[in-house]
């Protein structure tokens, strides 16, 4: 697999996809700062990211055979996606609707 991985053949196929990476570090940033948000959310995101950077390796660097990734990218995927699936609903609402608004 290339230096991009599965990331890069994503870009790849859909470039677009790509501009909306700012919007989605907004959402989260404004989702963690959001005291509406409960700290469970908070703690996964936070954990997929201390994982990513952390020197301590807890599961070996292998990659996953069947979706061909890195574990600590799946790791840092499905805190991101926890996190948004575990924060109120209109909570994600206003805040997506605020940025589309360019607040």
């Amino acid at each position: 697999m290339g230096p991009l991985g599965w990331i890069g053949r994503t870009v790849v196929r859909d470039p677009k996809r790509v501009l909306h990476y700012p919007n989605l570090v907004k959402l989260y940033w404004r989702l963690f700062r959001d005291p509406r948000v409960s700290w469970v959310p908070k703690l996964i995101l936070v954990a997929g990211f201390v994982y990513l950077v952390s020197p301590i390796d807890l599961l070996a660097d292998i990659e996953m055979p069947i979706l061909g990734i890195p574990t600590a990218t799946l790791i840092v995927w499905l805190s991101t996606r926890g996190f948004i699936r575990l924060c109120p609903p209109n909570v994600v609402r206003e805040h997506v609707m605020l940025i589309d608004q360019g607040a």
